[in-house]
């Protein structure tokens, strides 16, 4: 029995290097979203840190790193296994109040689901700090929004190097970073970099800067969208319009702080009729990120899978369910592995797409 117990360790702990090893190399490129130095002066000239401590070290029982005093953002591209690969991407915004970034929790492991779909990630490191209160916020602070769209740029301009569709290009983002996935949605035509010393950098197509609207709009537990007090209505920075895709939302009705944004933002987006879908759960508070283990919210990701194939978004065949857990002694950066004992989500059947049309991405 013993040597049994053994083995099947040894079995884990080789199951285990083997996912990191597999997510490290998926990591394939990091660029600089602005070459030449950012659009404007940074807020800090101290040296890019991780502010994780051993007191906030857990993100659902996993480590979390933190970054901030980013002055130098980046996009990293996660590609999913070739024979699985859709040719789909999303962006990916971590939040962290516009201070800091959760890189891990809500950025790692959300490539580590993307992959395990056929999704490339590509993961943004925005700058922050940004200045506290309405300072640090567009319109005020345009900084976080001229990230955001050149990402989108940039990944529509190496589409045919990074193996992905133009058109299939979406944005994922929770708390700070949702309301950044919100702003880019709103927001994409924004001009103002191009009065700043960045604006060479811009990738342009036909003399005229690549579109910055996403695809569709996975937001988490967005910050920032309701009017203080009372949360009861939409900042009107934050309005859907023209360029607002599909969209969908995920909130817990405890967040005490920001649970009422989604909802805001949910019924703007049915006045502009824009498809929408929101699921508020009642756990979670605030920031409780990819697959919370043992709660309500832990399956969020299944939901999203789902929206994402009947929305034709993805090929219109069943998912594979998704785990971020894994055996014991993983961590945030390992790849997700099935788990055939957990169903789908009751009452989400997938049904084919005729209006499904996705291109296969240029070689």
């Amino acid at each position: 029995m013993k040597n049994r117990g053994l083995a099947l360790t040894a079995l884990l702990f080789a199951a285990t290097l083997a996912a990191h090893v597999s997510t490290a190399q998926a990591q394939t490129t990091v660029i600089p979203l602005w070459p030449h130095g950012a659009p404007e002066p940074p807020q800090t000239t101290a040296p890019e840190i991780d502010t994780t401590k051993p007191t906030d070290a857990l993100f659902n029982g996993k480590r979390s790193q933190r970054l901030t005093n980013v002055s130098v953002p980046t996009l990293s591209v996660y590609s999913p296994p070739s024979a699985h690969d859709t040719h789909v991407a999303a962006l990916v915004f971590p939040g962290g109040g516009y201070v800091r970034l959760a890189w891990e929790g809500e950025g790692v492991n959300t490539c580590d689901w993307l992959t395990h779909i056929g999704v490339t990630c590509l993961l943004v490191k925005y700058r922050v700090p940004q200045p506290s209160g309405e300072a640090g916020h567009y319109p005020a602070d345009p900084a976080d929004l001229e990230d955001a769209q050149q990402a989108m740029r940039l990944a529509r301009s190496h589409a045919a190097e990074w193996h992905i569709n133009p058109d299939r290009i979406g944005v994922i983002g929770y708390s700070a970073g949702g309301n950044l996935a919100v702003l880019l949605s709103t927001h994409p035509d924004d001009v103002h970099v191009l009065s700043t010393p960045a604006a060479p950098d811009v990738p342009t197509i036909n003399g005229s800067p690549r579109s910055a609207k996403p695809d569709f709009a996975i937001i988490g537990y967005p910050a920032y969208l309701a009017v203080p007090p009372s949360e009861a209505s939409l900042d009107a920075v934050y309005t859907p319009n023209q360029f607002t895709p599909p969209t969908f939302l995920i909130q817990a009705e405890n967040d005490k702080t920001y649970g009422h944004n989604a909802l805001v933002y949910y019924r703007a987006l049915m006045d502009a009729k824009v498809p929408a879908e929101l699921h508020y759960f009642a756990t979670g508070g605030h920031g409780f990120g990819v697959d919370p283990p043992n709660t309500p919210e832990e399956h969020w990701t299944h939901l999203a899978t789902f929206w994402m194939h009947t929305t034709g978004i993805l090929p219109s065949e069943p998912p594979q369910p998704h785990s971020t857990n894994g055996a014991p002694g993983t961590t945030p950066s390992q790849p997700c592995t099935l788990d055939a004992q957990q169903p789908p989500p009751a009452g989400r059947p997938v049904k084919p797409n005729p209006n499904n049309t996705d291109n296969p991405c240029p070689q």
